[in-house]
């Protein structure tokens, strides 16, 4: 199994002054599920390079024993200093495709072409695709080949308005996730704030929050060993 995992570039959140980036268990917890069952991991962010991390994500509250391996883990730490380009990568060369969340995301992976189009060519493929938490977001611009938003009629999951609302930036993010999704015509559901929840249709995995990436991950893990079929 090879897989790619995309990250974000972004690292201000809004207006406020304070930064932004990935979320840490976003990124941990499904990088050792996939290391763990013997995956090859490439990660890969718009710009290239080191992503920014979300300072919140590593302070001892949101840390986790898989956050706690990753940072004692030099050669997982290495790798993320050195993700690829996203314009460098193609589907051809994956089995699939995860995006973590964070609220970066939610700036520079929403809008950009080149994410947009590796997601409809994994698609395309009959890959199978994976997003947690803010990153179902990046599926806002994604069509399928008719044209049509990519989430319309599909049952869905990420940060819901409540989370939002809990962490206090329902009106620093460009858009909230639930809204933008149920707008686009996608069947939302989601478990209380911060429970784990985890949505499959087709070929997307969705999960709602930091808590739920593990979870899916896993799908994820067992549906690449059914041969990437639902």
């Amino acid at each position: 199994m090879k897989i790619l995992m995309v990250l974000t570039s972004h690292d201000k959140l809004g207006n406020t002054g304070r930064k932004t980036g990935f979320w840490l268990e976003e990124l941990a917890a499904p990088y050792y599920v996939f290391k763990d069952a013997g995956a090859e991991i490439v990660l890969a962010s718009p710009k290239g390079g080191q992503p920014p991390l979300d300072p919140k994500s590593n302070e001892p509250n949101f840390q986790t024993d898989l956050t706690r391996r990753f940072e004692a883990d030099e050669a997982a730490k290495a790798r993320l200093a050195r993700t690829v380009p996203l314009d460098s990568v193609k589907q051809e060369g994956f089995d699939t495709v995860f995006y973590p969340g964070g609220h970066g995301p939610m700036w520079d992976l929403a809008e950009d072409r080149n994410s947009i189009e590796l997601i409809e060519a994994f698609l395309a493929a009959g890959k199978p695709i994976a997003l947690v938490c803010h990153a179902p977001g990046v599926l806002h611009n994604v069509k399928t080949p008719d044209g049509k938003p990519l989430v319309e009629g599909k049952n869905v999951t990420g940060f819901t308005n409540g989370e939002e609302e809990d962490v206090g930036l329902t009106k620093v993010v460009p858009f909230l996730v639930e809204d933008e999704l149920m707008r686009l015509g996608a069947i939302f559901s989601k478990v209380k704030n911060w429970g784990v929840h985890t949505v499959s249709d087709g070929q997307l995995i969705t999960g709602q929050n930091p808590a739920s990436s593990a979870a899916a991950a896993k799908l994820l893990i067992d549906r690449l060993a059914r041969g990437g079929k639902a």
